[in-house]
C-alpha cells in the first residue's frame, strides 16, 4: 500500500496532467477557457476572484520555495532555519486566509446566483470539492500544527519525497514519518493535479503575459473630413 501511494499514484497523476493537457489542446481548443461568468454577476466576482488569485499565486510560491528548495540551500545563503519557519508560517496563514475567504466567496456565489450555477457542470463541481479540501487540509496544517501546534518539519520527508519524484528514485519511506493531514494533503495534491487537465484549471497556462509587452492601442477620431490626412505608421501621441 506504501508503494501505491506514494510511488505509483504521484506518477499516475503526472501522466495524466501532462498527457491530459496534450490531449486537451489537440482535441478541445475551443474548450481551453474558463468559462467566464462575469456578466452573470460581477459584485461578489470583484471581491472574490482578487482574494483567491492573489492568495493561490502565494500559496504556490510558498510551495515551491518549501518543496523544491533543500534546507541546506536555505542555509548556505545565510538564512536561520527559525527564521525560515516563523516567515513561511505568516506569510502562508496570510495566503492561505485569503484563498480560503476568496474561494468561499466564489463557492458562494456560483452556488446561490441561479445564472452562474446553471452554467457550472460536474466536472466544476468535482474541481471545486477537491480544491477546497486541498486547500482546508493544507491551512490546518499551516495554522493548526506549525503556527498553534507542535509544528513539523516537512523540508526534512514530505519535500525529499516530493524532490525524489523527479529524480526517478522514490522513496515511499519517507512519508510514513509525516503527520496523517500532510500525507492527506500531498494525496489531494495529486489527484488535483490528475484532473487539471480536464477542467477550467487549463487557464493557467493561457495567461496573457504578452499584454506588457504589446503597444498601445491608441483610438481617436478622423476630425470633420475623414481622410484629410495620410495614415502614419506607428504611434501617435492623442491630440496631435
Amino acid at each position: 500500500m506504501s508503494t501505491v501511494l506514494w510511488i505509483a499514484f504521484p506518477y499516475i497523476c503526472l501522466t495524466s496532467f501532462a498527457v491530459g493537457h496534450v490531449w486537451r489542446y489537440r482535441y478541445d481548443k475551443f474548450g481551453w477557457t474558463t468559462r467566464s461568468s462575469q456578466l452573470y454577476e460581477r459584485r461578489l466576482l470583484e471581491w472574490g476572484s482578487p482574494l483567491f488569485h492573489f492568495g493561490i499565486l502565494g500559496v504556490l510560491a510558498g510551495h515551491v520555495v518549501g518543496l523544491l528548495v533543500p534546507e541546506s540551500m536555505t542555509a548556505a545563503l545565510g538564512v536561520p532555519e527559525w527564521l525560515y519557519h516563523v516567515v513561511a508560517a505568516i506569510a502562508g496563514t496570510a495566503a492561505g486566509l485569503m484563498t480560503v475567504a476568496g474561494l468561499a466567496l466564489l463557492v458562494y456565489r456560483r452556488r446561490l446566483t441561479p445564472a452562474v450555477f446553471r452554467v457550472t457542470t460536474r466536472m466544476d463541481k468535482a474541481m471545486y470539492l477537491l480544491l477546497a479540501a486541498v486547500i482546508a487540509v493544507g491551512t490546518f496544517n499551516t495554522i493548526g500544527i506549525n503556527l498553534l501546534g507542535p509544528g513539523h518539519d516537512y523540508r526534512l520527508d514530505v519535500a525529499v519525497w516530493f524532490r525524489s519524484i523527479f529524480w526517478l528514485q522514490p522513496d515511499a519511506s519517507l512519508m510514513a514519518s509525516a503527520p496523517l493531514t500532510f500525507q492527506l494533503h500531498a494525496l489531494l495534491s495529486f489527484a488535483l493535479l490528475g484532473i487539471w487537465p480536464f477542467t477550467r484549471l487549463v487557464h493557467v497556462f493561457s495567461v496573457p503575459v504578452g499584454y506588457l509587452a504589446r503597444p498601445y492601442v491608441v483610438y481617436r477620431t478622423r476630425g470633420d473630413r475623414p481622410g484629410a490626412r495620410p495614415p502614419r505608421r506607428g504611434w501617435e501621441a492623442p491630440g496631435s
